[in-house]
């Protein structure tokens, strides 16, 4: 397999790599990060000029066409940047059931205002103790009485990342039967501003911007509906599998980054009168720490694939949850290994390493751990149910 970018996706990975040295540096971000809303409008204004959040829509509605190989050098410059705005909630996950299961009304209404930076979304669906099981929602949909009233929506979402900078919400829903049935969930667009939706902000550990939401009596209308009514699981597994994949390329991005910032400090560090890089015993820990970049990179480059040209859902979600487990364990070796390798300074606030390091950390549990992801494997594998 050719592990190498086209030249079309080269030069585009070089036109990122110059924005993020230019106008996203550390000190950049920090600023953003304790700004009010945790995000910098103007950077999202710079990726829509730049034609970032175009790339997954058609060119019906102003995009490029792009796959989730072609969003890989995206996410790779941003993991490496360690980018706190909501491109992956936005146009990885939420725009992507617009994409996939909307109405041509829906897809004309939203992804041209998503490619022109004058949108956000989220995908609220997330519930507690639901341990990263898809079918495990409770917020209910009920059909108003008369015919054409739409639907009412009650109940609670937690984690919606970047749900409080989203102007539209993507949300699951039950609209028959009961929590963690397969059938009978549906997904609906709702405004974040709609009467009844309250939204409780709060910060990750890894300082993206994220809510829990309160649904009380929210009515849509049914032109609301994502898809069919009480079948919107399969759209859901397929939309979290393509957002897992981008994750996984965001993950590499991140390992080079936490790995080149520890080579040059052991390069630089003296201790006894020699740099710290002259010791054996640490140069093969930062070989271990490439070796497991360059398989983190190998795995990220299949669920990119499987992700655009796997048919077959449960063989699709099989390979990507191999490659999560191969990410989230590449993850927390890099992410403890960097810290280690710098010392006690490798924990403070100054140090990008230590934001590199929480935003690892959260990747490795991000659409599921990797136990979460041992299992699933396991039941696909036997030809299980999911």
């Amino acid at each position: 397999m050719n592990f190498e970018y086209s030249d079309e996706q080269k030069q585009f990975a070089d036109a990122l790599a110059r924005f993020v040295a230019k106008d996203y540096g550390f000190e950049a971000r920090k600023k953003i990060v304790a700004s009010g809303s945790g995000c910098g409008d103007s950077v999202w204004q710079t990726l829509a000029e730049l034609g970032v959040l175009a790339l997954p829509f058609s060119e019906e509605y102003g995009g490029f066409g792009a796959g989730a190989v072609d969003m890989m050098p995206v996410m790779e410059a941003f993991g490496g940047a360690l980018l706190v705005e909501p491109y992956l909630a936005t146009a990885g996950l939420a725009a992507q059931f617009i994409v996939r299961g909307g109405s041509d009304a829906q897809r004309a209404a939203i992804l041209p205002a998503v490619a022109a930076g004058k949108m956000k979304l989220a995908f609220a669906h997330m519930e507690r103790h639901a341990r990263y099981r898809p079918e495990s929602v409770a917020v209910r949909a009920k059909r108003e009485k008369g015919a054409g009233d739409g639907w009412r929506i009650d109940g609670g979402k937690c984690m919606v990342v970047h749900g409080t900078v989203a102007d539209r919400l993507v949300v699951s829903a039950r609209t028959t039967g009961d929590a963690g049935e397969r059938d009978g969930i549906s997904l609906f667009l709702v405004d974040a501003g709609a009467a009844g939706v309250t939204a409780s902000p709060f910060r990750t550990v890894d300082e993206m911007p994220a809510s829990d939401i309160i649904f009380d009596q929210v009515k849509v209308g049914d032109d609301a509906l994502i898809g069919v009514v009480d079948g919107a699981l399969p759209l859901i597994e397929e939309v979290i599998d393509f957002a897992t994949a981008l994750v996984c390329a965001e993950a590499v991005g991140a390992i080079a980054d936490a790995n080149a910032q520890t080579l040059e400090y052991l390069k630089t560090r003296r201790q006894f009168g020699v740099a710290l890089g002259s010791f054996q015993a640490l140069q093969h820990r930062m070989v271990e720490m490439m070796i497991e970049h360059e398989q983190a990179k190998s795995m990220a480059c299949l669920a990119c694939v499987k992700a655009d040209t796997e048919r077959d859902p449960r063989e699709r979600s099989r390979l990507i949850s191999a490659a999560k487990i191969r990410i989230g364990q590449a993850c927390r070796l890099v992410a403890h290994e960097s810290v280690q390798l710098h010392g006690g300074i490798g924990m403070t606030e100054e140090l990008k390493l230590s934001h590199t390091f929480r935003r690892l950390m959260v990747i490795a549990q991000q659409f599921g751990d990797v136990d979460y992801h041992l299992g699933r494997y396991a039941r696909l594998d036997r030809g299980v149910q999911r």
